[in-house]
């Protein structure tokens, strides 16, 4: 494969809903292989305001055909713009050319890259970020675009001059002119497949659609290129045959290919061993706890060994990774109370992360605070899954749904269902629709020694700040 240059055919690039994640960091890819990069969005503020105009980036206010008046070069539409959008108009009827984020990025820095796409329901964020971060620390400068920042790198994006470029793979639509899989136009020629479970109810009709969204995903992958999949998850398993490519399963337990088991896990994180067909391959440590996390790891070391690091590489990657933010990250903690931000919104999420962080916090009264956010959350369609998600939590506090108008009437989710199923599976468990009412009743009734983890996909309404600084104010005992 011929080395990547990073230079670009374009050099004046506008993005319409610039301040998203996945197109801030594009964006930021752009800016440094040398384009002139400017966006607009509804909402400017920080922080991601503020990376991207350190980075040069111009920022404008709203969505106006003018502000493509000087006919940039291309524009990218990312996935926040609807066909209503005045600034996708305007591109189209100007004659601009014009990109889906996906598209772009396929197109713009992949040639001439090892693509290694992390896929899956579950687990995208965090095993991409460990991908790319056992691949830089092994000195191969690889480029990556992820879902969320790397604590040690403080971005979520990198152009490097190394071949390979790890990329979160999301099932999500492109776009409104390609309603596909954003990971559909990412070239893997390696792939990590964690996951495939029912996700995105406004997208995906049944489970049967998601799983033929992997398969094709699976077909792209070239005879010569390599999928490593988790052998526990029975859902990709029916996926597999899809794949043209070698295959490598990983998991807990016993089994063929890459197989681990964790030997002892606490607040500093876990250790485990590792096996490949049987043979033991290395015992590691990560700052990371959990099944679900030793499962994605699994699945880094099954692509980094096939990328040509050593088990020392590879251990020393891991050792040193400091996590993403927003999964299971300190926020802080104040009054002897650890506060914990995680993203997790699906069940089956809210169930591992509730297990890593008991693995974690052995012996401790932890608090789940819960707020249904998303598309599918505010949707009765796990409304008695959620109930057996939080086994593992001491206290429960549900907060309301986040725009409940947005689901369809009659299958809007049920907060005070839920309640009533936590209450009869003998779970102390309040709902409180209000952040401050959270805020104080936590602050009121934790304990030094307590555990609160924080689960939302969004700001939550500043929770966690306002709930370390209720609790350093509060006054001692």
């Amino acid at each position: 494969m011929v080395p990547p240059q990073n230079s670009l055919p374009v050099k004046r690039v506008h993005l319409i809903g610039v301040c998203g994640t996945g197109m801030g960091s594009l964006a930021g890819l752009l800016a440094d292989a040398g384009a002139e990069v400017r966006g607009s969005d509804e909402a400017v503020y920080p922080p991601m305001s503020t990376m991207l105009r350190d980075k040069g980036i111009r920022l404008l206010e709203g969505y106006k055909p003018s502000h493509l008046d000087d006919r940039p070069d291309l524009v990218i539409v990312g996935n926040i713009a609807t066909r209503h959008n005045p600034e996708a108009l305007a591109a189209v009827e100007r004659g601009i050319p014009y990109l889906s984020m996906p598209q772009a990025l396929g197109r713009l820095f992949l040639e001439g890259r090892h693509s290694i796409v992390v896929a899956g329901t579950h687990g995208k964020t965090t095993t991409s970020a460990v991908m790319a971060f056992v691949l830089s620390a092994a000195g191969r400068d690889p480029s990556f675009l992820v879902g969320g920042v790397l604590i040690d790198l403080g971005r979520s994006y990198n152009l490097g001059r190394g071949e390979d470029f790890v990329i979160e793979g999301d099932e999500y639509e492109t776009s409104y002119f390609d309603k596909g899989p954003k990971f559909l136009h990412y070239r893997p020629r390696s792939v990590i497949l964690t996951s495939v479970e029912y996700d995105h109810a406004e997208m995906y009709p049944d489970l049967a659609s998601v799983k033929q969204a992997f398969r094709k995903l699976l077909e792209l992958i070239p005879p010569d290129g390599l999928l490593v999949y988790c052998a526990d998850d029975a859902n990709v398993r029916e996926v597999l045959p899809s794949a043209r490519c070698r295959t490598v399963p990983y998991g807990c337990g016993r089994g063929d290919g890459w197989r681990g088991h964790v030997r002892s896990s606490g607040p500093e994180g876990m250790e485990f061993e590792v096996s490949l067909d049987g043979v033991l391959f290395g015992v590691f440590k990560s700052t990371l706890t959990g099944l679900h996390n030793l499962r994605n790891i699994l699945g880094v070391i099954g692509v980094a060994h096939a990328r040509g690091l050593s088990a020392q590489a590879i251990a020393q990657g891991l050792a040193s990774f400091a996590g993403v933010k927003r999964r299971q990250e300190v926020r802080g903690v104040a009054a002897g109370v650890v506060v914990i931000d995680d993203f997790a919104h699906h069940p089956t999420a809210v169930r591992a992360t509730l297990q890593a962080t008991r693995d974690r916090y052995p012996g401790r009264r932890l608090w789940a605070v819960f707020e249904p956010r998303t598309n599918t959350t505010r949707r009765s369609v796990f409304q008695d899954e959620y109930a057996r998600s939080f086994d593992d939590a001491d206290r429960i506090v549900l907060a309301a749904v986040d725009h409940p108008e947005r689901a369809p009437e009659g299958e809007r989710f049920s907060v005070e269902r839920l309640l009533a199923d936590l209450k009869g599976r003998r779970k102390e468990a309040d709902y409180i629709p209000t952040v401050d009412g959270i805020v104080a009743r936590v602050a009121r009734e934790a304990r030094s020694g307590d555990v609160v983890l924080v689960m939302s996909n969004g700001a939550f309404g500043g929770l966690h700040q306002k709930l370390l600084a209720a609790l350093g104010a509060r006054a001692p005992s």
